[in-house]
């Protein structure tokens, strides 16, 4: 008995939409919060003084949310930069619940996009990997 976890084809249009958007959704949304890092806005200045990992760390975290986010729009990229975004919300969530006492539901929101596109662009050799191994 073989089981597959591939949606029936009637479905493949509706996903392909819903990853879409998702997907540009959450691109703009990164690259709403990595420009103003990368443009030295002084709120964002400010953020990064109480993080206290200096401000090295703010041009490094906007880079990485601009690059990402294009990533997303790319779709041999897309599972990748959905990866690194999750990372950078994760870093998110810790910072606020740690240091800057602001509310985590934006970050928790953007960690569950990030996670669907990361799963729904997950290169084909991720779906080979596990079938190589011999069960016994």
């Amino acid at each position: 008995m073989t089981m597959s976890n591939e949606l029936p084809a009637t479905s493949g249009k509706g996903r392909l939409i819903i990853l879409w958007t998702l997907s540009v959704l959450t691109a703009l949304t990164f690259f709403a919060a990595g420009g103003p890092k990368l443009a030295g806005v002084p709120a964002m200045v400010e953020i990064f003084d109480k993080v206290g990992f200096g401000q090295w760390f703010r041009y490094f975290t906007g880079l990485l949310e601009v690059t990402a986010a294009i990533c997303l729009l790319i779709p041999r990229y897309a599972f990748y930069g959905a990866i690194a975004l999750a990372m950078v919300t994760i870093g998110a969530i810790i910072a606020q619940l740690t240091v800057l006492e602001h509310s985590v539901g934006a970050p928790v929101a953007l960690l569950v996009t990030t996670g669907v596109i990361g799963y729904l662009r997950k290169p084909a050799w991720l779906h080979t990997a596990g079938r190589n191994q011999v069960r016994g």
